[in-house]
């Protein structure tokens, strides 16, 4: 439970030193700053009401949502305030590029250890595998065909997308591969070996 929570915090700080950056967003991000931008809302609270519209989506796509998925939807929009709160505007590349890399690399932390906390996945993960198991399309297609969406969507509405944006695409999964291996812990009674041996090598994009 700690190591979920601390997880989710994370992320949630991780997202609001990207958009202190300046230098383009995570996927879902831009879309969460699009609709702030749109209604006015905190980019927080308007992560928390994706969150919940798209566990709506998991009921038709049979979805089964864990402990983890309904703390994802709150915990990740509350931290995300609480930074944006707490950490000024940056201004000058010098300042921002640092942000965006540390923002980058604490994203990864944190989704190796939620996901390795095994209390289900998130919201927007759900959605891509049962998607995946609906269409029956690989993982890494349905992944992509969202992000691009979403992005887009977000773009339309406003959200930053930049050189940022690339990085973390290009980062996010060998980070979280990095990661995952480091906090996965052997399930209870279990000592077969180290949990690195265990993980597998396509946990983020599975063929």
């Amino acid at each position: 439970m700690v190591q979920l929570c601390v997880g989710l915090a994370l992320y949630g700080a991780s997202s609001a030193l990207l958009v202190r950056a300046g230098l383009g967003l995570e996927p879902w991000g831009v879309l969460h700053q699009g609709l702030a931008e749109l209604t006015g809302l905190s980019i927080g609270t308007v992560s928390i009401a994706v969150g919940a519209v798209v566990l709506l989506v998991w009921i038709p796509l049979r979805q089964r949502p864990g402990l983890g998925t309904v703390s994802n939807v709150f915990v990740v929009g509350i931290a995300m305030d609480g930074v944006l709160a707490l950490v000024p505007d940056v201004h000058g590349l010098f300042g921002r590029v640092p942000l965006m890399a540390a923002g980058i690399l604490l994203n990864g932390a944190a989704t190796g250890l939620y996901i390795s906390a095994r209390f289900g996945p998130g919201p927007r993960d759900g959605l891509m595998t049962g998607l995946h198991r609906l269409t029956g399309r690989s993982i890494r297609i349905v992944r992509t065909a969202l992000e691009i969406a979403v992005v887009a969507t977000g773009f339309a509405l406003g959200g930053t997308v930049g050189v940022g944006t690339v990085a973390y695409a290009l980062a996010i999964g060998p980070l979280a591969q990095v990661f995952l291996r480091m906090f996965t812990a052997p399930p209870p009674g279990d000592d077969t070996g180290p949990a690195a041996a265990r993980v597998p090598e396509r946990v983020i994009l599975p063929e």
